[in-house]
């Protein structure tokens, strides 16, 4: 098959790799000049475990090539996929649709046979309809399928979920003369792998894809705010988070995952999307009320994270220098979008505070975001050096290993705010710290 994907960002570039090792022949169209260099010149311009292996393998395979040419890309393609960002609406939480249409106007003008349009972007209810729309619209000549096929990557962890996914969504548009038939055999022909190693492919219409995926991370990111509420209740009788979410975790009809507590969730997806639930369920005028709750509770919890941080300091920060370690939304990734750090470190810097910071991945992206003055060092222990309090913000698996007798060493004071949980309570206070975390004794 040959595909054409538009956009190389997260999505498109996870998804163009991914489709050319299926055995595809994937061009991802870029208009940015700066990633499509970056690209072209073997630079990958986000961190993702094993993408650059990926990418580079299919390039030199001739499997997948990039280019700002939307004709050129779609010319003998089976099908072109849609992969542009979605952020949220300035002042009202909906989903800003200007990219996608904008590609699907070009898609059409640029089309010279029959095509299959597939939206791997997360778009609301109705958006695959007008996508139809635009297609038909713009060229009546030609016949489009319609697809939505939501993307289920998570940052740190997208080749796999790629490649041995919990399943696939994709809502068909059956209004066409043929009901749907070549968009479903094209579909089936670009996943043939993974229905060989039986992952549960669905097939369904366009609005329930589309639901489904906003539907899918307003569940998780409720499960987060749950078990960030449960940890704040433990702290005030006396429970411990750890084995209050094991036990819940053992129930099969609970499981374990997303339910370790934190500062708020954050990233690319649960943020934007559940606002963009809210907004849709209002017009729709059926509200999601635990959703409207989750994000209202979410937004809260990060300024409480600052000024607990603020509190174990001894009630005052300024002058004083805090040290902070992980700045990302999760580890694995340079992403800095909705990040707690980012609303945590704008209060502290509110507050008086020297901020050193330190993430292995996410600097270069932070920099432009967090407030001036913030010290960037070079590891963990810089940051945390003359430091009166050290705050951990992401749980990056380097931080765990580090030694608490250097660490204790490097700073001035002895507050340790873990606010991911990832030190043992006993082994911190035995090293001299005033060790606090979130939900356990």
């Amino acid at each position: 098959m040959r595909i054409a994907m538009v956009g190389g960002g997260y999505v498109g570039l996870v998804s163009g790799a991914c489709f050319a090792e299926f055995g595809a022949d994937v061009t991802i169209v870029e208009r940015d000049p700066r990633k499509l260099e970056a690209l072209n010149a073997g630079r990958i311009p986000i961190y993702e475990p094993g993408l650059d292996t990926l990418v580079t393998s299919n390039v030199d395979a001739g499997r997948l090539t990039f280019g700002d040419d939307l004709g050129a890309a779609m010319s003998d393609a089976d099908a072109v996929f849609i992969a542009v960002g979605t952020p949220t609406r300035r002042g009202d939480g909906h989903a800003d649709l200007t990219y996608v249409y904008a590609a699907a106007g070009e898609i059409a003008r640029a089309a010279k046979t029959d095509l299959l349009v597939v939206t791997k972007s997360t778009v609301p209810v109705g958006t695959g309809r007008e996508v139809a729309r635009i297609l038909r619209q713009t060229r009546p000549d030609l016949t489009f399928d319609v697809a939505s096929n939501p993307e289920f990557l998570r940052e740190g962890n997208a080749i796999d979920d790629f490649m041995r996914p919990d399943r696939v969504i994709v809502g068909i548009d059956r209004s066409g003369p043929d009901k749907g038939a070549r968009a479903q055999a094209l579909i089936e022909q670009l996943y043939r792998p993974l229905m060989a190693i039986q992952a549960p492919i669905v097939l369904t219409d366009l609005e329930t894809a589309e639901l489904t995926k906003y539907a899918a991370n307003a569940f998780l990111a409720m499960k987060v705010t749950f078990i960030n509420e449960m940890a704040d209740l433990c702290e005030k009788v006396g429970g411990n988070i750890h084995d209050v979410a094991r036990g819940m975790g053992l129930d099969q009809r609970i499981g374990s995952r997303f339910l370790s507590p934190g500062p708020g969730y954050g990233g690319s997806c649960f943020p934007k999307d559940t606002r963009a639930l809210t907004a849709i369920a209002q017009d729709a005028g059926a509200p999601t009320k635990l959703v409207e709750a989750t994000v209202a509770i979410n937004e809260a919890r990060k300024t409480g994270m600052a000024e607990r941080i603020i509190a174990q300091a001894g009630g005052s920060l300024e002058g004083k220098t805090v040290g902070i370690l992980g700045l990302t939304f999760k580890p694995d990734t340079d992403d800095m979008r909705e990040a707690a750090s980012l609303p945590i470190l704008a209060r502290l810097h509110e507050a008086g505070a020297i901020l050193q910071v330190f993430d292995p991945e996410g600097m270069d992206a932070a920099r432009a975001l967090l407030p001036e003055g913030v010290r960037y060092c070079e590891d963990a222990l810089t940051a945390a050096q003359d430091a009166d309090i050290v705050v951990v913000l992401t749980e990056w698996n380097m931080f765990r290993a580090l030694d608490p007798a250097r660490l204790r060493s490097a700073m001035r004071g002895n507050a340790l705010a873990d606010l991911r949980n990832i030190w043992s309570p006993d082994l911190m206070r035995e090293a001299g710290f005033d060790y606090r975390s979130i939900g356990r004794p």
